[in-house]
């Protein structure tokens, strides 16, 4: 049986969304030959997803072009819609060649609308998996624009013609849909070893509060040079971002997993991205998070983080100061209710019913 996966490549957060998914597949049927379409980097993909895949580096969709992890660019984002819908039928031609090519029994969305019709078009099953959609978060930023008709009936057919659209909690409402359905939380449990953890990072950070700084995939960077120091808190970053800080270290040098460290740190520093919250909140970790109001995923993510006790605020500038003093009595206070991570493993079941028909 062969499954082929395609991959917003906006961010990481579609693809450890659908990862767990993958593995809990995996475990249910090991002969599943696995093929990714998405031009997320192998090395994420190989820290999530156990065993061989075939990966094609191509992205069938872009969700929207961005500033940063939290700043989306909104003209960019419109007019790279309006080209691709302009020349419609010439890029559903190729995705349905390829399609026909590889020749898969069923093809998996998380979530390019343009693959799952291209599946429609070559007669291949085809499910989505996602806890948004590209049509409703379109309709938020361009229902204005002239061409907004023409591009949100062909995501909202694409979206309808799915077999199923898996929705893990907590999803966006999604009106427009007829064939959803609902499954659990999507997350990871890490290992939670904060003493490990603690032990591998240097001394100076004995008997601070350790705290992950996980902007999300897009290229986002703070200033972390100017943050004060001695301030009880040593934070953990991306070796990529090369800090200088007598009060921070990077989080590759502990040797422990990420969702490890999720689960060993004190708190989290980020957006209110789907895996973020979902991982904060199965492994009872709190989520300092950086709001974005305009962002029409957010009150669903914020409402359901929140219910659970996990949230934290951030003051905009925070992130230019780095003077979290405030914060840290709240992130003492919380008590957080940890979820059930379930919805990896009904999802699969969903997938394997369709390979196995």
């Amino acid at each position: 049986m062969h499954l082929l996966t395609a991959i917003t490549p906006h961010g990481f957060g579609h693809a450890a969304q659908v990862a767990p998914v993958l593995n809990a597949l995996r475990r249910k049927l090991p002969g599943l030959e696995l093929t990714l379409l998405t031009t997320v980097p192998r090395a994420f993909l190989q820290g999530r997803i156990e065993g061989e895949f075939r990966l094609i580096e191509a992205a069938p969709d872009f969700g929207l072009v961005m500033h940063s992890a939290i700043a989306i660019d909104v003209d960019a984002s419109a007019a790279a819609y309006r080209d691709l819908h302009s020349d419609w039928n010439s890029y559903l031609a190729r995705e349905v060649e390829r399609l026909q090519g590889l020749a898969p029994d069923l093809v998996l969305a998380d979530v390019p609308y343009l693959t799952l019709a291209a599946a429609a078009a070559a007669d291949i099953p085809a499910l989505a998996l996602c806890s948004l959609n590209w049509a409703d978060i379109y309709r938020h930023y361009f229902a204005g624009r002239p061409e907004a008709a023409q591009v949100l009936a062909c995501m909202e057919t694409a979206y309808r013609g799915a077999r199923a659209f898996v929705c893990p909690e907590p999803a966006m409402p999604m009106p427009f849909l007829d064939n959803r359905i609902d499954v659990g939380p999507i997350a990871v449990q890490g290992r939670a070893e904060p003493e490990e953890l603690r032990a591998r990072l240097p001394a100076s950070a004995a008997g601070t509060r350790v705290i992950l700084v996980a902007p999300g995939g897009v290229q986002t960077r703070f200033p972390i040079e100017d943050w004060p120091t001695g301030r009880g808190i040593h934070w953990l970053v991306s070796a990529d971002w090369q800090v200088a800080h007598p009060d921070a270290s990077s989080y590759q040098d502990t040797g422990l997993s990420f969702t490890d460290l999720v689960a060993s740190c004190d708190a989290v520093l980020g957006k209110c991205g789907y895996g973020t919250v979902t991982e904060c909140v199965a492994n009872a970790t709190p989520l300092m998070y950086i709001p974005r109001p305009d962002w029409p995923e957010e009150a669903t993510l914020l409402n359901w983080l929140d219910a659970h006790g996990a949230a934290l605020a951030v003051a905009p500038q925070w992130l230019e100061n780095g003077c979290f003093d405030d914060l840290m009595a709240s992130l003492d206070a919380l008590q957080i209710t940890a979820c059930r991570p379930d919805g990896a493993e009904q999802a699969a079941g969903l997938l394997a019913g369709y390979l196995c028909e």
